[in-house]
């Protein structure tokens, strides 16, 4: 029997739909009120400065354990003790969300959303990082039909029952779902789960998103 068409586009958060902190040290910089160049840390962007990210990788230790430790360092560089994320971003992003969301992910979910395919997040920490109350603030995530976030369900990719949490809550297989994600550890979890996989690559957006649009039969408009 053949798969089932595709008919979910299943995003992780960080990274394929928001830029990474790793590309707006700048902006950073600036909200903080700290010297240009105070953020040398680039995690995939050069992997080989950021003995921490290669730490990750390795699976010495978590993501969140990761941003856990840039949080508590950025904080003490302001003379502040930071424990969460949450201040983390808040504080560098202050309240316009838009300014760091990818146009290349504005431009992909509004195509699969007008197509009239459905939509999904999978993060293992939107309102741990984010906030409670920011998808009230980014509009973009009206569009979803469904938002899965361990923070709520404690499970985290790429554990297996986060995936199937996303499928149930679409009533689709797995097989109708074409999940993407900036982590190689998640994407090997989603297609353990039987989805579609993309590898999300954040110094290729474009790219990435075409690909996963391909698997609609859409072209990423321009």
């Amino acid at each position: 029997m053949s798969a089932p068409s595709a008919q979910a586009l299943v995003l992780d958060f960080g990274g394929v739909v928001t830029r990474t902190l790793f590309e707006t040290h700048a902006l950073t910089e600036q909200a903080l009120g700290l010297k240009p160049g105070t953020l040398q840390w680039r995690g995939p962007f050069d992997p080989e400065s950021d003995p921490l990210w290669r730490s990750m990788q390795a699976d010495e230790i978590s993501e969140r354990d990761y941003w856990r430790t840039r949080t508590s360092e950025v904080g003490r560089l302001l003379g502040e003790d930071w424990q969460a994320m949450e201040t983390f971003v808040r504080r560098a992003r202050g309240a316009e969300p838009e300014k760091v969301v990818r146009p290349e992910a504005d431009r992909a979910i509004r195509a699969v959303h007008a197509a009239g395919f459905r939509l999904a997040i999978l993060s293992n920490e939107l309102d741990l990082f984010y906030g409670a109350d920011f998808r009230h603030r980014l509009p973009l995530l009206g569009l979803f039909d469904v938002i899965v976030d361990a923070t709520h369900t404690g499970i985290l990719k790429p554990d297996r029952r986060a995936y199937a949490f996303v499928t149930d809550a679409l009533g689709l297989p797995a097989a109708a779902c074409v999940f993407v994600d900036d982590q190689q550890r998640n994407v090997d979890g989603g297609s353990k789960a039987g989805m579609r996989t993309v590898h999300f690559d954040v110094a290729r957006p474009a790219q990435s998103y075409a690909e996963a649009l391909a698997h609609f039969d859409l072209v990423p408009t321009a």
